[in-house]
């Protein structure tokens, strides 16, 4: 399906407001491509209200999942409830109530800001005042007002992906969902992005649900689903899931790092995890562990160093591997 069969909604009924405190209610989702599972009965919620995040690296099961909540691929089993209704049941209806914003750029680049919002707006069945008025506060709200009158094609990748979000508000969402938001923007502008996204909740109210591999966005979710093999590993603020790793994280870089695990966990009485070649050890003082190991084992030490737990420590901690280290080859379909 593409974006203007999934825009085509002129004769839908606005569906009805959800009354429920979730958002979504997804219970043992399942999906699969051919022979190949890639949703291995995934569960969760999300509260009306909350910025809620996927984070994954490729072949984790995000893009998928996507899919499935933009309502453009039906699960095989389990039940999604979005907004009150059923999935299945009521698949045309919610894309009433969604806003998407997909991985790949889905505005025209060659038509004007304006121009794009009015042929969005148009496909969701505006006409007359309202498609004339819905514009401008979306302009607003995203600082676009000045590049109105601009191609596309002449923007920053940046103000492209607010044009790509307030195309995507346009019909007055009730929940927003976006895969990969921030891909192809540098750290600064993905940083800006998610700000914008902070400031639709806070001014709107809009539930927003996003896929990521950024840690940085995921860190400022208010809850976040760490993704692995189509499974949630962990669901919790970020702050929780890095409260869980029990301190400092110390890693060390050695000669032989299989010969010097076993004999550090045995001179500290801690675990010793060898990932990527490298061994981490988890400490609530780590900055005296560096050197006790550096004294100890100093002739076949080429390095330690230590810092607090990111979510790529939770990863590897809950799954024994390297965020970005995972192969590319086992990544989902498009």
């Amino acid at each position: 399906m593409n974006e203007a069969s999934f825009s085509h909604l002129s004769s839908l009924a606005v569906a009805e407001r959800a009354t429920a405190a979730e958002a979504i209610v997804a219970r043992d989702v399942r999906f699969s491509y051919g022979t190949r599972e890639v949703l291995h009965g995934v569960s969760f919620t999300v509260a009306k209200g909350e910025v809620f995040g996927f984070l994954g690296p490729n072949g984790s099961g995000k893009t998928t999942l996507f899919k499935v909540l933009s309502t453009l691929a039906v699960p095989e089993g389990g039940s999604v409830s979005m907004l009150g209704q059923d999935l299945r049941e009521a698949s045309r209806a919610l894309r009433r109530a969604l806003g998407v914003v997909f991985q790949k750029p889905a505005v025209d680049p060659k038509l004007t800001v304006a121009e794009n919002l009015r042929y969005h707006g148009y496909l969701y069945g505006l006409r007359g005042a309202k498609l004339n008025e819905r514009p401008e506060p979306m302009l607003e709200l995203l600082e676009l007002r000045e590049f109105a009158a601009a191609r596309v094609q002449s923007l920053s990748s940046g103000f492209r992906r607010r044009v790509e979000l307030a195309k995507a508000l346009l019909h007055e969402p009730e929940l927003l969902v976006l895969d990969e938001p921030s891909s192809g923007l540098d750290p600064g502008a993905r940083r800006e992005f998610f700000n914008y996204l902070l400031r639709l909740r806070a001014s709107r109210a809009v539930t927003i649900v996003l896929t990521t591999h950024h840690m940085d966005e995921a860190e400022r979710c208010d809850r976040v689903a760490v993704l692995h093999r189509g499974h949630v590993v962990a669901l919790a603020p970020a702050r929780e899931l890095k409260r869980k790793i029990g301190g400092d994280v110390v890693v060390v870089r050695a000669v032989r790092p299989e010969h010097l695990q076993p004999r550090l966990k045995q001179r500290f009485g801690c675990s010793v995890v060898l990932v990527d070649g490298m061994l981490r050890l988890e400490s609530p003082r780590g900055h005296l562990l560096v050197g006790q190991i550096v004294e100890a084992f100093g002739e076949e030490v080429e390095s330690v160093s230590f810092g607090k737990p990111t979510l790529e420590d939770v990863f590897i901690q809950l799954t024994g591997q390297r965020f970005f280290a995972i192969s590319d080859q086992q990544g989902e379909p498009a």
